[in-house]
């Protein structure tokens, strides 16, 4: 991954590492799931499908619509309310925790659908360590709660159509403006949404803290967050992208301890460490450039002699910055 990726990296992470907070104090104060799920859309299609107008790149995606209606069913439309029926029923950092299967699925994914990110060795090991996560998790802190069960559940649809989501980007949505891509994706979503809406309206005025975050939701988390989003798709490659669902939990699980009080079990710890190691792996383990070079350098800030294994550490440095 070259140097831009890894800042558009670093947005992106931080970005939609913040939703889940937002969706928790949406759902517990009187907006319904599909309605939030429908409200965020919205607002984020205003805002981008208005961009992509005045950029005069609108009319460059409607020859895929297919594919967009396909991006926009499994990335958006599903997803979305799944996500916050899964908060109705579990904490904010619980769900981020599972939401970080995504690059895990996405690997198993590959295996059938996308030679080009299909595993190694060592992204197989990855998988085998994720996934003993996710039940260390449900084993240890969901088992005999058939809500929260019901929950986790609903989360892992979400994490399915993510990781669904930057194959279809990455193999028939390539090459478009992220704008105009998302800006139609999202208004297409929200008019698949309306009619669930309608019928499951909130029984009580939402209150105007929630309406803040859904706000919140619709125009950083998701009009900016997918535009960066599809960036760094196109600058990191599907699965490496998906890795940004590793680093999310960390800040969701941080905002939900300090913010809601929330106090994740020995289970959820555990998970959480087995699924970021897992999902490192299997993304091949790499550094980010900036780290690994500072690694390469120790040596010989601290006054000591080249060992032969420094040019090797070097190379793989050259070979990231490629990559």
């Amino acid at each position: 991954m070259t140097r831009r990726a890894w800042l558009v990296f670093a947005a992106a992470s931080v970005i939609w590492g913040v939703p889940y907070l937002f969706i928790k104090i949406a759902v517990e104060h009187g907006v319904t799931a599909p309605a939030l799920a429908w409200g965020r859309v919205m607002l984020g299609a205003l805002v981008l499908v208005t961009l992509s107008w005045r950029a005069g790149t609108l009319r460059t995606v409607l020859s895929r619509w297919r594919w967009l209606l396909a991006f926009a069913v499994v990335e958006i439309a599903i997803p979305f309310p799944m996500l916050a029926i899964g908060e109705e029923r579990v904490p904010s950092s619980l769900a981020a925790i599972m939401v970080a299967t995504v690059p895990l699925i996405g690997a198993l994914l590959a295996m059938r659908f996308d030679h080009s990110e299909r595993p190694t060795p060592i992204r197989a090991v990855g998988l085998l360590i994720g996934f003993a996560g996710v039940i260390a998790l449900v084993g240890i802190d969901v088992a005999g709660h058939r809500g929260e069960l019901l929950g986790i559940g609903a989360i892992m649809v979400t994490a399915t159509g993510y990781a669904i989501g930057p194959m279809l980007i990455k193999h028939r949505l390539a090459g478009l403006d992220p704008r105009a891509t998302m800006g139609a994706s999202l208004a297409l979503a929200s008019l698949l949404l309306a009619p669930w809406v309608a019928i499951d309206l909130p029984a009580r005025a939402p209150s105007a803290g929630a309406i803040g975050a859904v706000a919140v939701l619709g125009v950083l988390c998701t009009a900016v967050g997918f535009v960066v989003y599809a960036i760094l798709i196109s600058e990191a490659g599907t699965s490496r992208a998906t890795v940004i669902t590793y680093v999310n939990p960390v800040v969701a699980v941080a905002l939900g301890v300090l913010l809601l009080g929330e106090q994740p079990g020995a289970g959820a710890i555990a998970g959480l460490l087995l699924i970021l190691a897992g999902g490192w792996l299997s993304t091949d383990g790499r550094l980010p450039p900036g780290l690994a070079s500072l690694i390469a350098r120790a040596p010989r800030l601290r006054g000591q002699p080249r060992t032969r294994q420094q040019p090797e550490v070097e190379s793989a440095v050259g070979h990231t910055r490629g990559g």
